[in-house]
């Protein structure tokens, strides 16, 4: 073939790879502005080509600013071009970062939202991308940590996380109306960072900016949860989907991950990703375009996500314990996130679900001023209730005294042994943790509240989990150590308890040590994911009569023999009466660390 009709096919993008689209979720990318700022069309051709050769892209969102860069039209236009003659949407995207004037006390160099030379910079952005795309997705550094001589005297009287909620609504609605000014049919997307917890102190506000802005996207950037000052866990890649997801239905376009973190091991980016996925995200950001050319990360993505799709394909929509995180809270930060790590199922959302079996509550479900109350009305009417030790505190003066006798102190306790006092099944086994845990001392009246777990220590004990009656409903007290990665300290014994407490109104759940993810789906599926270093015990447990086992949904692996089976509850002590309870089944789970598996439940005649 002649070498010119060569180069008339590279530039017309005939040579790309005839990739087939996943069939449950989308594809994306972002495109850095500083690459585009000197790419040649021919370069631009030559790393697409190759992210084609590994992953099926659906869309690229092209950014017009970061930083000190600002693309011309004519630049943008050519790197749209390039991507829709390769079939592949494109959005705009402006990452907020500035610098205007004086350098301002900011993080970041985010914008200062009381200063109008800012406020002018992020128009000027805004309509760049309006001219050239029909959507505009805002980087999560839309936001404010300025504390300028111009925001302190705009603050008043006001604390910071007041004002900077104020102004950061009025400087959204500025620039939505500056977007749909130049073209009423654009589509303007926020996408929420993966430090939730901060929020309200930096400005970020889901709950009125989910409706300025058309649609929202979730940072599932979950990356180190070690050698990170954020303290973000695995989990929060499933987590943070689930109550972005709650926050504004349907309108949650999907997750963001980059390669942050993974330099040292892929699979932390292949994790951020499957999790995303498994949080039913209808599109994953890889960011940013340039850092995966040449990267095996992408061959890596491209063979994991065509098995993530064939099970995305296969399980319904997600369920969990629902999980009651307020809008702008805080007090026990990114908890949540350590509590999915111990394989329990969640579902966070933004508002108290009286409709709920079962409800979980934190710390940061006291910052709403009448949830005891909600949690009394739904107790006494029959509903399950965990709280922890920490909503406790914020609360036992505000009411929650009155459905236990449990009572925080100002003492702490450190040790390794645990007794599970499962009251109704008469079990009071010992296990041992391999390193100590600090816990609060609660103390307790004994028989006016029981305990499901004690910590013993030199004679003495603590609870760890306590069960309370109050009307027809149940109210357990999970203790939270002082260090929340304690909580993996636990044994499995331990963790099973706590697990059982929470699915007191599921049919299944997981037996493990720490360091698991267990998520449930609306079809009778579900999936266990391994963040252990090597294989440890795991077991499958299922609750009652109605299902008979599970089947592993790839590779059609039935189970169906249990292990063993728990005692039946019985009459405790002198009791004429004992609590109805389902029996319990126990499947030995073959689970490899860093490995997944999804199953199906199996009813009688299946």
């Amino acid at each position: 073939m002649p070498p010119f009709l060569d180069g008339i096919k590279f530039l017309r993008g005939e040579n790309k790879k005839n990739m087939k689209k996943f069939k449950n979720f989308k594809l994306a990318s972002l495109v850095f502005a500083y690459y585009i700022n000197g790419v040649t069309e021919e370069k631009l051709q030559k790393d697409l080509d190759f992210y084609l050769e590994h992953v099926p892209l659906n869309k690229a969102y092209i950014e017009n600013h970061r930083g000190l860069v600002d693309i011309p039209d004519e630049q943008l236009q050519m790197v749209k071009r390039v991507f829709e003659r390769n079939g592949i949407e494109t959005s705009g995207c402006i990452t907020t970062t500035q610098l205007v004037g004086e350098r301002k006390p900011s993080i970041f160099d985010t914008p200062c939202f009381t200063d109008p030379a800012h406020r002018k910079k992020l128009v000027d952005c805004v309509e760049t991308a309006a001219r050239n795309f029909d959507e505009i997705i805002f980087d999560d550094y839309f936001f404010s940590a300025c504390r300028c001589e111009k925001c302190i005297a705009a603050k008043g009287k006001m604390s910071w996380k007041e004002y900077k909620l104020k102004v950061a609504n009025d400087v959204s609605k500025e620039v939505v109306a500056a977007a749909k000014k130049i073209n009423p049919k654009v589509n303007f997307i926020i996408k929420f960072p993966n430090w939730y917890e901060s929020f309200q102190e930096c400005g970020y506000n889901p709950k009125d900016e989910s409706e300025i802005f058309d649609m929202i996207y979730t940072g599932t950037e979950s990356r180190n949860s070690n050698y990170n000052g954020q303290h973000l866990q695995r989990y929060l890649s499933y987590s943070l989907v689930r109550w972005l997801e709650n926050v504004a239905p349907g309108r949650n376009g999907g997750g963001w991950i980059d390669l942050g973190g993974s330099q040292g091991n892929i699979s932390v980016l292949l994790e951020q990703a499957e999790l995303t996925y498994f949080a039913r995200a209808k599109e994953l950001m890889l960011f940013n375009f340039q850092s995966y050319i040449n990267h095996p990360a992408l061959a890596a993505l491209g063979v994991d996500l065509k098995r993530v799709d064939d099970i995305m394909g296969k399980v319904g929509n997600p369920v969990g314990i629902s999980t009651y995180e307020p809008h702008d809270s805080d007090g026990e930060d990114q908890l949540i996130n350590y509590i999915g790590q111990l394989g329990i199922p969640l579902e966070p959302k933004p508002y108290f679900d009286d409709q709920a079996k079962t409800i979980f509550l934190t710390q940061n479900s006291a910052e709403d001023p009448d949830v005891v109350e909600k949690l009394k009305a739904y107790v006494e009417k029959g509903g399950a209730a965990i709280v922890t030790s920490g909503f406790m505190r914020k609360t036992i003066d505000k009411g929650f005294s009155d459905l236990t006798s449990v009572r925080p102190t100002n003492r702490k306790v450190s040790g390794t042994r645990y007794q599970c006092c499962n009251l109704y099944h008469g079990t009071y086994d010992v296990a041992i943790s391999d390193e100590p845990a600090t816990f609060t001392k609660m103390e307790h009246k004994n028989n006016a509240t029981w305990y499901d777990v004690l910590l013993h220590i030199n004679d003495n004990s603590t609870a760890i989990v306590t069960d309370d009656d109050y009307g027809k409903g149940i109210v357990n007290i999970l203790n939270i150590p002082d260090n929340f990665g304690d909580l993996y300290r636990l044994p499995k014994e331990v963790q099973a308890q706590i697990a059982r407490d929470f699915a007191r109104n599921e049919p299944v759940y997981l037996a493990a040590r720490p360091q698991y993810n267990f998520f449930r789906y609306d079809n009778d599926t579900f999936g266990v994911f391994s963040h252990a270093e090597f294989k440890t015990p795991a077991e499958i447990v299922i609750r009652g009569d109605e299902y008979i086992g599970f089947e592993n949904i790839e590779t059609g692996q039935r189970f169906t023999e249990p292990a063993h089976t728990a005692p039946a509850p019985r009459r405790h002590g002198d009791s004429a009466s004992t609590r109805v309870e389902p029996e319990e089944k126990y499947f030995n789970l073959p689970m490899w660390g860093g490995g997944y598996a999804f199953f199906r439940l199996l009813k009688k005649g299946e």
